[in-house]
């Protein structure tokens, strides 16, 4: 199953907000690379 880039860097995001794992923010990291996002011009502005 493959998400989304939207779903991924929403995913990623919530990660750092939420303090989860290291390895897992590593992982989400390794997958926005391999897509080639950019996670700046992506950033999703949370209200």
């Amino acid at each position: 199953m493959k998400i989304s880039d939207s779903e991924l860097l929403e995913a990623y995001y919530s990660a750092i907000e939420l303090a989860l794992d290291h390895e897992f923010i590593a992982m989400l990291e390794e997958e926005i690379i391999k897509r080639n996002l950019d996670l700046k011009r992506n950033k999703i502005v949370q209200k």
